[in-house]
């Protein structure tokens, strides 16, 4: 599930002048009486310099509610969430002004209706998803966005204009001596989507990488949760080896973020072979760039949550592939408890249990923080890229639309039984069940994974389904499920201690340091 979300840049496009009045519109806009809900009214239109050819896709207007001067477009917040409404357009041509107000057909709204938010003293940027390969919207690179202003217009006034005349940059890796980045080019996710794509990492050098030219090192490929990208990983200092046992490695940060979400490094219908193209051409490209030990027995895996189903996925699609893995938090790694829905089960919801009571998503001890029905909504308004969304875009094939295949209706939550068949490719404990007699010595000694008692999603069932049935098989994977932890506070540093010496004490098993 979640991860660590990027902050991003802005860049405008216009001239100083026009920069200059964009910031007085900032600093100085004014706080409007409050009219009446049916009063809000907004014209958007986008500037030449943005885009001169019409467009068909979303338009955004996103809120700040509190009093704080943040853009509202980088307040994305699964807990907190602001207001926000959303348009699909069609054709629409930039010159002319696009009007948004709540009589407008098949505008969508989060947490309620545009004529129902209670936006008195908030700020609205208006946004346009230009960029269909980001998950991001209001920071995703190459969208089109408007300076934020007040938004509380008098009542029967002409409303707030908003023109869309920035755009929000690529994103800069920043190289240094100790840390890098690889990026690879991949024939199989080109030849797929039909369009140049790469899969990109953070490579961290160890503390004697240049002084030791002639040493080579063990790999530690570390895929982050969901929202988490490479461009984190900036650091020139040396990276603080954990164990005792005199083992460096070599530390690669994985960006598995995609248009849908997070790929999880698994082939896919709809994201493509990602897993396969990690496994055959980017591996092979970081053991020729830099001076690993290129031999699955000193490359491992580790990762939380979203990283976590990644790298136990990994190990046990390309077992010969990998030395190990400590997952940490995985998903839901037993569909039969989907954060607490069995997905094979006939008249399975998503919103509703089974005596009809709301289901929680996301809890805090026994407060519930978040719950799966209003989750989806606000995944709807957004559109693709959520981590509902991405779940589907992994799992489920591509549907005549050429979207990922619904496996429950958006609606009323009610689970479609045939969709969800097709997800028991990727139900890992499954897998493991069905094929142990061929897995089993494959991934003696690889297995490890690290769960919270009171995981904040409701991932802890899945976790201990998984645990049982790798104990009835007799396989030596050490699954723990911790007492007291969450799904935030569960990657202690004693944990993560213990999980770099496991590691190099996997590594000096085969190799001398």
């Amino acid at each position: 599930m979640i991860g660590h979300f990027q902050r991003n840049q802005t860049v405008s496009l216009p001239s100083v002048g026009r920069r200059i009045l964009c910031a007085i519109a900032v600093c100085l806009s004014l706080t409007i009486t409050m009219a009446s809900a049916a009063d809000w009214k907004f014209s958007v239109r986008l500037a030449p310099a943005i885009r001169q050819e019409p467009f068909t896709g979303r338009v955004y207007l996103f809120f700040n509610t509190s009093p704080t001067m943040v853009e509202p477009r980088t307040l994305e917040n699964w807990f907190r969430p602001e207001p926000f409404v959303s348009l699909d357009v069609e054709n629409w041509n930039p010159a002319e002004p696009l009007s948004l107000s709540p009589a407008t057909p098949r505008l969508l709204g989060f947490p309620q209706p545009l004529a129902d938010l209670d936006l008195a003293n908030s700020r609205v940027q208006a946004v346009v998803r230009l960029n269909p390969f980001d998950r991001n919207v209001g920071t995703g690179p190459g969208n089109g966005f408007s300076p934020q202003t007040a938004t509380a217009p008098a009542a029967n006034g002409p409303g707030i204009e908003l023109l869309i005349d920035h755009v929000v940059p690529e994103p800069t890796f920043q190289i240094s001596d100790r840390c890098r980045e690889l990026v690879v080019r991949s024939e199989l996710l080109t030849t797929f989507h039909g369009r140049e794509v790469s899969l990109k990492a953070a490579v961290q050098l160890p503390a004697s990488y240049q002084s030791a030219p002639n040493r080579r090192y063990p790999v530690i490929l570390i895929v982050p949760g969901f929202g988490g990208t490479h461009y984190s990983v900036a650091d020139d200092a040396p990276v603080a080896e954990l164990n005792t046992l005199g083992v460096e490695f070599i530390r690669v940060t994985l960006n598995p973020s995609c248009a849908r979400g997070h790929h999880v490094f698994a082939d896919s219908a709809n994201n493509g072979p990602v897993g396969r193209s990690l496994v055959t051409e980017f591996l092979p490209q970081l053991d020729q760039q830099y001076r690993t030990v290129a031999a699955p027995t000193a490359r491992f895996l580790t990762g939380h949550s979203s990283g976590g189903w990644s790298t136990l996925w990994l190990q046990t699609t390309y077992p010969e592939s990998f030395g190990g893995t400590w997952s940490t938090a995985p998903d839901s790694v037993d569909f039969n408890d989907f954060q607490r829905v069995n997905m094979y089960q006939p008249n399975a919801n998503l919103y509703r249990d089974e005596v009809g009571n709301r289901r929680p998503l996301g809890r805090d001890g026994t407060t519930v923080l978040l719950w799966a029905d209003r989750f989806c909504d606000m995944e709807n308004v957004l559109g693709y890229g959520g981590q509902m969304h991405s779940f589907e875009a992994v799992f489920s094939p591509r549907g005549t639309d050429g979207a990922p295949l619904p496996v429950w209706d958006r609606r009323t939550g009610a689970v479609n039984l045939a969709a969800a068949e097709t997800w028991k490719r990727y139900d890992i404990r499954l897998r493991l069940l069905l094929n142990w007699p061929q897995l089993a010595p494959q991934l003696a000694g690889k297995l490890h994974v690290f769960m919270g008692a009171e995981d904040t999603f409701y991932l802890d069932g899945a976790t201990r389904r998984l645990k049982a049935t790798l104990t009835e098989l007799g396989s030596d994977a050490v699954i723990e499920i911790v007492p007291g932890k969450t799904h935030f506070n569960l990657l202690t540093a004693t944990l993560k201690t213990r999980i770099d010496t496991e590691m190099a004490e996997a590594f000096l098993r085969n190799h001398q340091p």
